[in-house]
């Protein structure tokens, strides 16, 4: 699997994606490190959020997320049952992803097709739990996104595990979350108006529901602060994200 700091490839989840460096350029790496880690529900402004924050800090970005969906229509794509956990496992082992880190470019390719829009259909919200309790295909995606993030940097990475299983030693670590009705809401609008109540809740509720048999990313680890953004605007949830970064730069 491949990702880059504008495009970077994920070849397949179980090849190195970084190379090795000369010490000096290693040590000059660690010392512009900065990890910002955002866990949160479905619908909880996650990716818009992060995406701006990335963007006003002119870091790289990285939505897990889309990782977990690119998968998701790969083993669709292909055919694979998603009951069945091997068969997932080894999809994702060879999935040929290469997604963007650039905020202000987002596009995610399986193979040669473009799939950035896809991924964000219904069909791909209601069965992408399947990819994340799938316990080997979730650690495949985890490795690559860790080697990700080590290779960006300086970096805005958004998920359900990023506080507590990708980047656990991140300088900035964040729980954005919401109220049910505020995320119903806002995956409503994302959606542009054209889910029923009852699809929505099983985009949202239901699939929260079945990750966090998977992962714990409704509560915050310690550590960890809490960020309900439930109240605020999008711009004042930016300016909250943007100022805990700025106070350990």
């Amino acid at each position: 699997m491949t990702a880059g700091a504008a495009d970077r490839t994920v070849t397949s989840a179980s090849d190195p994606l970084a190379e090795d460096h000369p010490t000096d350029q290693a040590h000059a790496h660690q010392a512009r490190r900065l990890v910002v880690a955002v866990d949160g529900p479905s619908g909880s402004g996650k990716s818009s959020v992060c995406r701006a924050a990335a963007r006003r800090l002119r870091a790289a970005y990285l939505d897990t997320g889309a990782m977990y969906r690119a998968a998701t229509w790969y083993c669709l794509d292909r055919g694979v049952d998603l009951d069945d956990e091997g068969a997932v496992a080894l999809a994702v082992e060879d999935l040929p992803l290469s997604l963007s880190t650039d905020p202000d470019h987002q596009t995610v390719t399986v193979g040669q097709a473009d799939v950035t829009e896809a991924i964000r259909e219904a069909r791909i919200s209601e069965r992408v739990s399947a990819i994340a309790t799938n316990r080997e295909a979730r650690a495949l995606l985890v490795a690559a996104q860790r080697r990700l993030v080590d290779e960006a940097g300086f970096v805005v990475a958004e998920g359900r595990d990023i506080t507590t299983v990708v980047a656990p030693d991140a300088q900035v670590r964040v729980l954005l979350t919401a109220s049910a009705e505020a995320r119903l809401a806002r995956r409503g609008l994302q959606m542009g108006g054209t889910q029923s109540a009852e699809a929505l809740q099983r985009q949202v509720l239901a699939r929260d529901a079945k990750d966090s048999t998977a992962v714990n990313f409704t509560e915050a680890a310690d550590g960890v602060a809490v960020l309900d953004s439930s109240d605020l605007t999008f711009e004042e949830t930016v300016d909250a994200l943007v100022s805990r970064v700025e106070s350990v730069r």
